[in-house]
């Protein structure tokens, strides 16, 4: 704070001087405030809120000029420090609209950042423990430190991560978490996306029946990642619930929901793209509330939860097998050794953070997906998450096949339209091919609440099917021809999906998996799919020639092909 900021303050507040001195000599409480708020403190804003920087203990805490912290656990503290009693009430309101007006307008202006931060080709994420540690994950490497260039805030709720530790694999986390072989590469490439500081983020959906660990597989996630005093939260009422969540934290996790309504599906959208909210600001008539944020989401439950094209476009889909009764485990066990696996299960992941750093931008695809580049950087990972390359693009190929197929099934037209596209070419108005579609479908699918009733209400469907109709060979356009708006259809040939390399059967798993299938089988059983979590052996017992040790994996570093060759 230079000495013209300081006047500033003291010329705003303060002219007459104590009561009773003569020539106002002595200064005001309010300015004496100020004072000492300006010495310690570095204030600036965030777009039209002000902040203050203050040292602590040696390091410095970001601070809201609003938040109790600021107001009664610096200003307040340090009069009394300083003066040796509290200051009034009305001398206190004066000297914060002073600081707060400082702040405002002379401040320098700065982004303030929620966990996980960028700056400079550098990733900082905030460990939110007392001595405000931050780790810093660049190409070459990760570390700790207290003082970064990001402005990180702490935020109710907001719970500290363990400190990383090196030397640990990702595989560890196989016991921890209740998916397939062939879902695995999904989870850990949403996993990694997770901790970049811009997105797209994927919305990670987690279905199963009663008992296959959806809640705990979330909880889990949020923990390596975000770690909050309310892991998991119920639907929100409305978008600003939604957003205002979102806003003070990293990552957004939904618990057992039985469907996604129309404004949640939307609203998900915008969090994983990027996307604001506004709405009229409380006790204001004409003053405007903007939430703008971008986060990872992950929502669970029995149902199919994402049937919308534009969100399933956004999806990565999770179905978790349901785990026998053999294979439960109590939870206070369960919790336990998690803690003690999960700073070095962090480090793993902070270190295939640096593997994708250094290597995103030299991957090179043909094709480039919706989520292009959360797919590149899921890629530039692979090595440092123990996949061969091309496993990861291949099960993303594989899931966004079995995502569109879901939007067709979900759309009473969707199969009539591919009927009549079927070998020939056709063109008309909305009305025809309404009319058209009428006479094919059955009574009982006319009577749906999804058949569209109106030409408008087709067209509209028609246009958000149209990339999900072109992924399996029926071509659509929308052309005015003489004074009409005429929709042609087509047959063209289905785009050859790359081959979805297999998975390989990664060690940790405890489950009933048939000798078949461990040899090679391409056939999956039931069996095959009752993978469950697994009981680890305790770190310190380890010994690389006891063959128990096998529960705590090493996956091998595998020497991957060029993805010129893959794609």
């Amino acid at each position: 704070m230079t000495s013209d900021d300081l006047r500033r303050a003291q010329d705003a507040i303060d002219r007459e001087g104590d009561s009773g001195t003569p020539g106002g000599e002595r200064k005001s409480q309010a300015t004496r405030l100020v004072e000492i708020a300006v010495i310690g403190a570095d204030l600036w804003r965030c777009d039209d809120e002000a902040w203050a920087s203050v040292r602590v203990r040696g390091h410095a805490e970001h601070l809201p000029l609003k938040s109790r912290g600021f107001r009664d656990g610096y200003v307040v503290r340090s009069f009394y420090q300083q003066e040796g009693k509290a200051p009034g009430g009305q001398a206190l309101t004066d000297a914060m609209n002073t600081l707060r007006g400082i702040a405002l307008f002379d401040g320098e202006h700065h982004l303030v950042c929620t966990r996980i931060g960028g700056h400079d080709k550098a990733i900082y994420l905030d460990l939110a423990n007392e001595a405000w540690e931050v780790v810093e994950i660049t190409n070459t490497g990760w570390r700790i430190m207290t003082d970064c260039p990001v402005r990180f805030r702490h935020t109710k709720g907001m719970l500290a991560m363990p400190t990383p530790q090196r030397g640990g694999n990702i595989g560890e986390l196989r016991g921890f978490v209740n998916v397939t072989d062939k879902d695995w590469p999904l989870l850990l490439g949403a996993l990694i996306s997770m901790f970049r500081d811009l997105g797209p983020y994927p919305v990670l959906v987690l279905q199963g029946e009663h008992g296959s660990a959806k809640s705990t597989t979330a909880r889990v996630l949020r923990m390596l990642v975000d770690p909050n005093g309310a892991p998991l939260r119920a639907l929100p009422k409305d978008p600003r619930d939604l957003m205002i969540a979102a806003t003070n934290s990293w990552m957004v996790a939904l618990d057992n929901l039985s469907h996604i309504s129309p404004w949640l599906s939307d609203a998900m959208c915008r969090l994983s793209t990027g996307g604001g909210f506004s709405t009229r600001e409380l006790y204001t008539d004409d003053g405007e509330a903007i939430f703008d944020a971008q986060r990872p989401v992950i929502v669970n439950g029995i149902e199919e939860l994402a049937t919308r094209a534009d969100l399933l476009d956004r999806s990565i889909i999770l179905y978790l097998p349901a785990i026998s009764e053999e294979y439960r485990r109590q939870e206070v066990v369960f919790w336990s050794e998690f803690e003690r696996a999960r700073p070095y299960i962090l480090g793993a992941l902070l270190d295939a953070v640096v593997v994708a750093l250094r290597d995103a931008d030299k991957m090179v695809m043909a094709k480039l997906p919706r989520m292009a580049d959360f797919a590149i950087w899921a890629m530039a990972a692979e090595p440092a998450l123990g996949l061969t390359r091309g496993v990861f693009m291949g099960a993303y190929t594989g899931n966004r096949d079995e995502a569109n197929a879901l939007v067709l099934e979900s759309s009473p037209v969707a199969t009539l339209i591919q009927q009549i596209a079927k070998g020939k070419e056709w063109s008309g108005t909305a009305t025809d091919l309404l009319n058209e579609l009428t006479e094919l479908a059955s009574e009982k699918t006319r009577e749906l609440k999804s058949w569209p009733k109106t030409p408008r209400t087709l067209s509209n469907v028609l246009r958000k099917l149209a990339p999900n109709l072109r992924a399996v060979g029926v071509d659509m356009n929308f052309a005015p021809s003489g004074g009409k708006r005429v929709i042609s259809l087509g047959q063209v040939g289905i785009p050859s999906s790359p081959t979805s390399p297999a998975s390989p059967s990664t060690p940790g798993l405890t489950g009933a998996v048939t000798q078949d299938h461990r040899n090679g089988d391409d056939e999956m059983t039931q069996d095959d799919a009752e993978v469950t979590m697994g009981k680890w052996a305790p770190r310190d017992e380890c010994d690389a020639n006891d063959a128990d040790d096998a529960r705590i994996p090493v996956l091998p570093k595998v020497e991957g092909m060029d993805y010129e060759e893959i794609f």
